[in-house]
C-alpha cells in the first residue's frame, strides 16, 4: 500500500466523483485585466509584455485569483488547483530574457543554464508557487470548515515550452535546446516550493512531451526524498486526434506504461480537442489503468467569437462528463481551456450522486 493509497483524497475517490475545477486563464479574462493590472508597481519597467502570464497575477492580482478560486469552490469543486501552470524559471524566462535569436544567438543547453541559475527567476518561480500554494490552501480550508466536505489543493506543474523529445532545427534531428537535468532542477524548485505552501497533491498535468513529463516525475521523487514528505501524485495528459500525446506521439496505453511506475493516485486526460473526440482515448486509458482516472476537457475547439473564446458551454459540458461517468470511467472530472466557474457548476450538478469507476483494491499488491 503506498501513501496515496491511505491519503483522504483516495477515500473520496472511492466514494464519489471528486470534482476539479476549470480555466484559470480563461476565467482571468472575464475581469478585463490590462497590462497595467499585471504589472503593478513592482513589473512597471519590465520590458516585455506580462498580459499572457497569468500566473504572474498570484502576485499583483492576489484578489482577483482568490476571488476566482473562492467562486470555482462555490460551484462545487473538490479539487482547487494552484495558479502556477507555468511557474518554473524556464517557462517564466520567456517574459523576462531577452530572446538570444533576436541577436544572432539561439537557445540551446548554455542559454537555458543561464536561465536556471538566473537569481531573479528561482526567487520570482518560488514566491508564485509558494504564494498559490498558500492563496488556495487557506480558501480550501475555509470552504472545508464551513461545509464539512473536505476539499483539497493540487499543486499545478504544467508543460514547459521547450521540448526533450523533439529538435526544433530540421537539419539537425539530434539537437536539444535543454537538458534532462535542467528540466529536471525547474521542475524540482517548483515542487518544493509547492510543497512549501501547503499542497495537498502534485499535479503533472497537460502533458504534451512524455520525456518532460519524465523529467517532472523524476524531479518530484528526489523532492520526496530531500524533504521527507511526500504528497499524493495526479497525472493528465493532453491527446491529439490520433490519440497520441502530442509531441511525443505515444498512445494513452503507452503513456500509462511510460509512467505508472510513481503509483499515481490519479492518471488521466485534460485539455486536447474537446470531450467527444476525446472519449475512446479516456475509455481505453480507463480499461488499463489502476489508478483513479481524472477527465477534465476543453470546453470544445477554440472559438474567438464565442463567449469564452470555446464553443462548448455550461449544459454542453455538463452532457458529455456525465455521458463519462455513466459510462464508469472517471473518479475525477471538470474541465480545462473555456471552463468557467459556471461550466464547473453545471458539471458538478449533472454528476452529484452517480458513482465513480470502481478503483482497484489497495489491498491486492497488484500494481506494477
Amino acid at each position: 500500500m503506498t501513501s496515496a493509497d491511505r491519503h483522504p483524497l483516495r477515500k473520496v475517490l472511492e466514494q464519489r466523483i471528486a470534482i476539479i475545477d476549470g480555466a484559470m486563464g480563461t476565467t482571468i479574462r472575464t475581469y478585463g485585466m490590462k497590462e497595467a493590472d499585471i504589472r503593478g508597481e513592482r513589473f512597471r519597467d519590465a520590458k516585455k509584455d506580462l498580459l499572457n502570464n497569468g500566473d504572474l497575477f498570484s502576485i499583483t492580482q492576489a484578489g482577483m485569483i482568490c476571488d476566482i478560486h473562492r467562486r470555482f469552490l462555490d460551484a462545487g469543486a473538490d479539487i482547487l488547483e494552484t495558479n502556477t501552470f507555468g511557474a518554473t524559471t524556464i517557462a517564466q524566462s520567456e517574459f523576462f530574457v531577452d530572446d538570444p535569436r533576436e541577436h544572432g544567438g539561439r537557445k540551446d543547453p548554455a542559454f537555458y543554464q543561464t536561465v536556471i541559475e538566473n537569481k531573479f527567476l528561482q526567487d520570482l518561480a518560488w514566491e508564485i508557487n509558494e504564494t498559490s500554494a498558500r492563496q488556495c490552501r487557506e480558501l480550501a480550508d475555509r470552504f472545508s470548515a464551513e461545509t464539512g466536505r473536505q476539499r483539497f489543493v493540487a499543486g499545478s506543474i504544467g508543460p514547459l515550452t521547450v521540448s526533450l523529445s523533439n529538435s526544433p532545427d530540421a537539419d539537425d534531428p539530434g539537437f536539444r535546446v535543454v537538458t534532462f537535468d535542467q528540466v529536471k532542477t525547474a521542475y524540482a524548485e517548483q515542487a518544493r516550493a509547492l510543497l512549501s505552501g501547503g499542497v495537498d497533491a502534485l499535479l503533472v498535468e497537460t502533458i504534451f512531451d512524455s520525456l518532460n513529463a519524465k523529467a517532472a516525475l523524476v524531479a518530484i521523487q528526489e523532492v520526496f526524498e530531500e524533504t521527507g514528505r511526500e504528497v499524493p501524485v495526479m497525472i493528465s495528459a493532453a491527446v491529439g486526434r490520433g490519440g497520441e500525446t502530442m509531441i511525443s506521439a505515444q498512445t494513452t496505453e503507452a503513456f500509462w506504461n511510460a509512467v505508472r511506475h510513481v503509483h499515481p493516485i490519479s492518471v488521466g486526460l485534460n485539455c486536447s480537442l474537446g470531450p467527444d473526440l476525446m472519449y475512446p482515448f479516456l475509455a481505453e486509458l480507463a480499461e488499463k489503468a489502476d489508478a483513479a482516472i481524472s477527465c477534465y476537457p476543453n470546453a470544445g475547439l477554440p472559438n474567438p467569437l464565442a463567449e469564452t473564446g470555446f464553443d462548448l458551454g455550461p449544459e454542453d459540458m455538463a452532457r458529455s462528463l456525465k455521458h463519462f461517468a455513466d459510462a464508469g470511467l472517471v473518479n475525477i472530472a471538470g474541465g480545462c481551456c473555456g471552463n468557467t466557474p459556471e461550466h464547473i457548476a453545471a458539471i458538478a450538478k449533472a454528476l452529484e450522486g452517480l458513482p465513480p469507476r470502481k478503483l482497484q483494491d489497495a489491498s491486492a499488491g497488484s500494481r506494477a
